[in-house]
């Protein structure tokens, strides 16, 4: 069997406010005039685009529905295209702004499967380089995330800005 270590993510899980009354997906929509501050990079009609604070790699990205929902069956169509057109237009950003050789993007949907908030549907958008996993986990306990998170939303909001997705998802 193979494991996977993530140490650098003992920060999140340490955290202990994982369990309090406040899903930080619903507080990080609620600002807009903190989106910088949030890195929220874009705002739909039924979902937003943010940056991950505890990355796996540098330009991980989520895509979260505003309605506070954990049942992926009970999503609408409007939010799962919106989700969708996000996600294309995110992989687009990232690649051109950053290079990016592949992506991992999914769902982790329950806590068996490793979601870290089980009750707020959010999609994992993480960038890949040929080499991104290096030495440095393995021997250092150390995750190298190579530009700070501020840098990398500048780098990525414009793309977004420039590609607005059109509203109107609801006749889908």
């Amino acid at each position: 069997m193979k494991r996977l270590w993530a140490p650098w993510r003992m920060e999140y899980i340490s955290r202990g406010d994982l369990e309090n009354d406040e899903c930080f997906l619903c507080e990080k929509q609620k600002n807009p005039e903190n989106d910088d501050e949030d890195f929220v990079l874009y705002r739909g009609e039924h979902c937003y685009a943010l940056m991950n604070t505890y990355p796996y790699n540098n330009g991980h990205l989520m895509i979260a529905t505003y309605r506070h929902i954990g049942d992926f069956t009970k999503l609408t169509k409007a939010e799962l295209v919106e989700m969708m057109e996000i996600t294309r237009i995110a992989v687009s950003a990232i690649t051109e702004s950053m290079g990016a050789q592949g992506f991992n993007i999914g769902f982790n949907l329950g806590c068996v499967a490793g979601a870290g908030v089980v009750d707020h549907i959010h999609l994992h958008i993480v960038p890949r380089w040929g080499g991104d996993t290096n030495f440095m986990p393995v021997i250092a306990d150390t995750k190298v995330v190579s530009e700070a998170l501020k840098e990398t939303y500048e780098r990525l909001f414009p793309y977004f800005e420039k590609n607005n997705i059109p509203r109107g998802f609801d006749e889908v």
